[in-house]
């Protein structure tokens, strides 16, 4: 079983659909430790990713992340345009040419992505940041593999990894960012870059099952 070039599309329709359903939600928690504008951004961003992929649809899977991350990267505001434009250029990387992707072309998919954003944002596990989401769900997709379990399955699995990963970003204290400067205040807030990552892993599983 391998995840194609139409279902990565529909992902990227989800996530907009997603990030338009959720711009409040996420803003909200944005509001608590940020800038009270992260919700937004990721609604116009992906709004923009959308409007874009009628005209690239039948291109390759790279060349569809890489316009994702550059879309991203002049449409998003703050630090979540950089970052999630970066996931996305980083992982066109290692999908340029390919029309469908195995699970173990998956994983290293994610995990380019997610290195990435760490080089990127210089953050670590545990500094409350969307990477203590991406490198859980990276490290659970390379297990699945291993395990050769079916992507659906897999990503059924990085869902489950993705919520925790998500929650538990509420008792970290925050070491990067604006919400870093809250100090210990920062502790009891689910950051919103994570929980933005949890979203965008729920709607690959999704598009993975149609």
């Amino acid at each position: 079983m391998s995840l194609n070039r139409t279902q990565i599309v529909d992902w990227l329709y989800r996530c907009g659909d997603i990030f338009t359903k959720q711009s409040d939600f996420l803003t909200g928690l944005d509001k608590e430790i940020g800038d009270a504008d992260h919700g937004l951004n990721m609604h116009r961003g992906f709004s923009k990713v959308v409007e874009k992929l009628p005209s690239i649809a039948d291109k390759d899977i790279g060349f569809i992340l890489k316009n994702t991350g550059m879309t991203l990267l002049s449409n998003v505001g703050g630090a979540s345009g950089p970052l999630f434009g970066t996931f996305f250029i980083r992982a066109a990387q290692v999908t340029q040419a390919h029309q469908s992707l195995t699970l173990d072309e998956l994983y290293l998919m994610i995990r380019e992505g997610a290195d990435g954003v760490v080089n990127r944002g210089k953050a670590e596990p545990g500094d409350k940041t969307m990477c203590d989401v991406w490198l859980p769900v990276a490290d659970s997709l390379r297990q699945s593999s291993e395990q050769h379990l079916s992507i659906a399955a897999a990503l059924d699995a990085a869902c489950e990894v993705a919520e925790r990963a998500a929650h538990a970003t509420i008792t970290m204290q925050a070491r990067k960012g604006r919400a870093s400067y809250l100090g210990e205040r920062s502790i009891g807030h689910q950051d919103p870059g994570a929980t933005s990552v949890l979203f965008m892993v729920q709607m690959l599983a999704a598009a993975a099952k149609e």
